[in-house]
């Protein structure tokens, strides 16, 4: 049975291919947490059938093959893990603090952000960094992390035009979200600060560094720091970011 006060998620097939285990069609944290914790017990023993499972902001898409597998059995599996949903989802992994330079040439939409939340520029960036943002998902990008959920007075649009490119590292916002760029990237995200992080590393045993359920931390610093620390680990790496396990 769902828990008091959760709907139950719809589970909708997507042509031959695929099926998604809805549980919100808006943005919404804890139909998130139940995502991250549906998508982890369905990978940790996979239905006959299943190729992939992919959670998302507010499901779990299964890709499957469609040769092999039973749409009927699959779907009953899968209502049989929802009835046995735990109460709250999987906690936070590992925490993060990632030092970043705000504003400026590294920031240059800061300020019109700044007047979108109806803050100055400090108050905007002292509101931001206090923040514990949560990975909710990685997509569009390898490596790349959907982060929030943000105050509701960052329900920002996004910008009508599009920026050609925000650099490697960049740190976007809009719609409560916030996202790190692992590669260089054209966006309509709202460009705020600049970090070393590199979130996708290809070649490494572990090419995303950041997983769904992870919590982030974004440090202020001065350009100079930020180059020191990018100089002394010009992969990126640990010694720009401090990883604490829970």
């Amino acid at each position: 049975m769902e828990q008091a006060g959760q709907a139950p998620p719809r589970i909708l097939r997507m042509g031959l291919s695929g099926i998604l285990v809805q549980f919100s069609d808006r943005l919404d944290g804890p139909a998130n947490r139940r995502s991250l914790d549906f998508g982890a017990r369905l990978a940790a023993a996979l239905p006959e059938g299943v190729e992939e499972v992919a959670p998302s902001l507010g499901g779990v898409y299964l890709r499957l093959d469609p040769l092999r597998a039973d749409h009927g059995a699959i779907e009953a599996r899968l209502r049989g893990l929802v009835d046995g949903e735990a109460s709250d989802a999987v906690a936070s992994a590992r925490r993060w603090t990632i030092p970043a330079v705000f504003g400026g040439t590294s920031g240059p939409d800061l300020d019109a952000v700044a007047a979108a939340v109806d803050l100055g520029a400090k108050e905007a960036l002292a509101d931001l960094v206090t923040q514990s943002l949560r990975v909710m998902a990685i997509g569009f990008a390898p490596g790349l992390p959907y982060m929030g959920i943000l105050p509701e007075r960052w329900d920002i649009p996004r910008k009508a035009g599009l920026t050609p490119k925000v650099p490697q590292g960049g740190i976007v916002v809009a719609v409560r979200q916030a996202i790190i760029f692992p590669t260089d990237t054209p966006t309509g995200w709202w460009h705020v600060g600049q970090t070393g992080f590199r979130g996708f590393r290809p070649g490494a045993a572990e090419p995303f560094l950041l997983r769904p359920g992870d919590e982030v931390r974004l440090r202020p610093v001065g350009q100079e720091e930020l180059r020191a620390l990018n100089a002394r680990d010009p992969e990126g790496g640990g010694a720009l970011v401090e990883a604490v396990l829970a």
